[in-house]
């Protein structure tokens, strides 16, 4: 059994195979050098709600910078919050350390993790079944020449000493324009944000131009000490499975398409391949995954279509819609 990527969806397919029939060998095939602590253990605003079946997932110690109790969410003059009760339910991950907890489990459990292990092509592994966990873009669906679905795009910067960090709150800001910035709280040691912009769908401006005037706008200083982004797959990416091959994470679920939430989607798609190769049926994948993730992703990918069209009508227009969805949601969580 081939698991190709050593992240989120790589290393909970590995543990959900492993506990679930530890006579499976499972090969986890990581192309750095290091676990996590690598160029893309960042690529995402890094903010984590740990509900219902998502619980098992848990970070522990390091894994965890701050336990969220509020979101505030802007749309337009209006602003609407979500509370919290203490006790891990939302954080701010420390994603890379989350990344090795996750490897520490999946190697207790038996599960083979191979770094610097590039996977070239898929027909160089001899796996009965093997599990795209490469991300978006995913390598296994270029090399097998299948089109991504709808994508957005994202750039972050990581600011340090800022004014505007605030241990317990998470906030977005939407935009009428093109999509929405986000101020994430991450390391309270150095005050640290995650400060970013997600735009979704084809956008022909300039990420870095638009946070700037925002963080000016916003009044918000800090020292920039590291900047990531980049492609970010708006909802389910179909096939979920090719011949052998299931997707997870970004290669097959990806983000939530409104608000681009991914982490737990990426941990429980991992967690579905795994159980069904476990119990002897992979061919149920799509459907699992179709049961689990099919109703919002269609809400979510209509709000899209719609905020597509009422862009020609005005931003007032769009603020209108995104409330009307945040009203019928009860906040975004």
């Amino acid at each position: 059994m081939d698991i190709v990527g050593g992240s989120l969806s790589g290393f909970s397919s590995a543990i959900s195979l492993k506990q679930q029939n530890p006579s499976i060998q499972v090969v986890v095939h990581e192309k750095y050098k290091t676990i996590g602590y690598n160029h893309e253990g960042r690529r995402c605003g890094e903010a984590h709600t740990i509900e219902r079946e998502w619980a098992k997932w848990k970070p522990m110690g390091k894994s965890i910078f701050n336990e969220i109790y509020k979101s505030e969410t802007i749309i337009g003059k209006k602003h609407h919050f979500t509370y919290r009760k203490p006790g891990m339910s939302s954080c701010m991950l420390n994603r890379q350390e989350f990344i090795c907890q996750l490897a520490r489990s999946a190697k207790k459990l038996g599960a083979v993790i191979q770094t610097n292990d590039k996977i070239k092509t898929i027909c160089d592994l001899d796996g009965d079944y093997v599990i795209d966990a490469s991300g978006c873009p995913s390598s296994v669906k270029r090399e097998l020449d299948i089109p991504m679905g709808i994508t957005g795009v994202t750039f972050q910067q990581t600011l340090e000493d800022s004014n505007a960090f605030v241990s317990d709150t998470v906030k977005i800001v939407f935009c009428g324009d093109f999509g929405y910035f986000w101020i994430f709280p991450r390391d309270p040691l150095k005050q640290e944000i995650n400060l970013g912009i997600g735009v979704m769908g084809k956008f022909e401006g300039n990420l870095r131009e638009l946070l700037e005037s925002f963080k000016e706008e916003q009044k918000i200083t800090g020292h920039v000490n590291y900047v990531t982004g980049g492609l970010i797959p708006l909802g389910l990416q179909r096939p979920f499975m090719h011949e052998n091959v299931l997707f997870v994470g970004d290669a097959g679920v990806g983000a939530f398409p409104l608000t681009g939430q991914g982490i737990y989607r990426a941990l429980v798609s991992g967690d579905i391949a795994g159980t069904c190769i476990a119990k002897g049926h992979p061919e149920k994948y799509p459907y699992c995954i179709a049961q689990n993730f099919v109703k919002w992703d269609m809400v979510g990918k209509s709000f899209i279509f719609l905020n597509n069209v009422l862009k020609h009508v005005g931003p007032n227009a769009v603020f209108m819609s995104y409330n009307t969805f945040i009203g019928l949601r009860g906040g975004i969580h």
